[in-house]
């Protein structure tokens, strides 16, 4: 970028700022701040996965003896300080678990950081805690080691066991958390500074969200950004650093009205949930909705045989069949009815949530429903 430019888009951020200051007075009632509704590309965490021992169990460890990996991974830590296992030896130790580390690198961290990590058993261990995990490396998807995990587990879980093989259980304890038990030893590289552009990606893509949030960039910058597709946002940002981030300061603050939702309707079939959308809509319908029960019920009866008869005692099954129909109510959609509309009459007839599923399903069978029906 040449200089003039720099010294020009220089001016329009300071002249930004007191726009921003502006705009905060009387912000618009539904606008959102761009940092809620985009991040910046390439400004993302990553995540980081190891292999650790953790040790200091009170008997609930693995079984050694079903976990050869357990036993495996002590007799290599041990020759690490000299200390070599005879190969005929085979250590029963209930007070080691083998276990997998996860952690999450956010963005631009810097070695010395520390990160919180999540401890998972793998093995048979029925419980971690009171255990300690011993130093442990962290890798990213590269195979690079970005951390060192080791500390004291804290575990939420509870659970307690009878002699009988009972047992009650809170949570799990086969699982525990270690607050800033890893210290960053790389940082990832970043290209935050070397690109022109900076892209803002949408975090629900739309074309008319993208669309404003470029006139909401260039009405206060100038003519600095560009919608590239309903997810993405070019923005020309300074290259200096320290310009740049004060740059994508003022950026994320500027408050920006989303487009509405599409209409949807969201069924779980699982949990019998609906939500559906403020913007959903009906064409004129007759709705007929009731339903048939049937009830089958089963006795056993006993046949005497008289005094003294020659008959033998039997049992005699006794069914009874009842057909219950329930009085079908019909009600009309009128053209463009609303949500409060449709809920009200679907509420009116008391359906239950599997009720309903079947009204919207047949609504959208025949073309009366201005929705998308999304099934979960």
């Amino acid at each position: 970028m040449k200089e003039f430019d720099r010294r020009k888009l220089l001016r329009r951020v300071l002249g930004g700022l007191l726009l921003a200051a502006l705009f905060s007075i009387a912000p618009p009632a539904d606008a959102e701040r761009i940092k809620d509704i985009a991040m910046v590309e390439g400004v993302r965490a990553n995540q980081l996965v190891g292999y650790g021992l953790v040790v200091g169990l009170d008997g609930t460890g693995d079984q050694t003896s079903q976990t050869p990996f357990t036993v495996q991974s002590i007799r290599n830590m041990l020759q690490q300080f000299g200390v070599t296992v005879p190969p005929n030896v085979n250590p029963q130790l209930r007070n080691v678990a083998a276990v997998t580390i996860s952690a999450e690198l956010h963005p631009f961290a810097r070695p010395g950081q520390s990160i919180d990590i999540t401890v998972s058993s793998i093995g048979n261990a029925k419980s971690l805690r009171g255990g300690t995990l011993l130093m442990a490396p962290l890798r990213g998807a590269d195979g690079n080691v970005y951390a060192i995990a080791q500390g004291s587990l804290i575990v939420s879980g509870f659970g307690v066991e009878g002699a009988d093989g009972s047992r009650i259980s809170v949570n799990t304890t086969a699982t525990g958390r270690i607050p800033n038990g890893a210290t960053v030893e790389r940082a990832v590289p970043s290209a935050f500074t070397l690109d022109e552009y900076i892209r803002l990606n949408l975090h629900a893509p739309d074309f008319t969200t993208a669309q404003r949030v470029a006139q909401a960039i260039n009405a206060m910058f100038g003519d600095v950004a560009a919608a590239q597709d309903a997810a993405q946002i070019a923005v020309r940002a300074p290259i200096d650093a320290s310009q740049r981030v004060a740059f994508v300061s003022m950026l994320e603050n500027i408050e920006v009205a989303p487009a509405s939702a599409p209409a949807r309707v969201v069924v779980n079939s699982r949990t019998g949930t609906v939500v559906i959308g403020a913007d959903v809509r009906v064409m004129p319908a007759a709705v007929a909705h009731g339903s048939l029960t049937v009830t089958i019920k089963e006795r056993i009866g006993v046949s005497q045989p008289n005094p003294f008869g020659q008959g033998n005692t039997a049992i005699v099954p006794d069914s009874s069949l009842g057909i219950e129909q329930q009085q079908a109510r019909m009600f009309m959609f009128e053209q463009g009815t609303k949500l409060e509309d449709i809920v009200r009459a679907i509420n009116d007839i008391g359906a239950a949530p599997g009720d309903l599923v079947a009204i919207l399903e047949a609504l959208r069978q025949a073309g009366s429903l201005r929705a998308e029906l999304i099934v979960i």
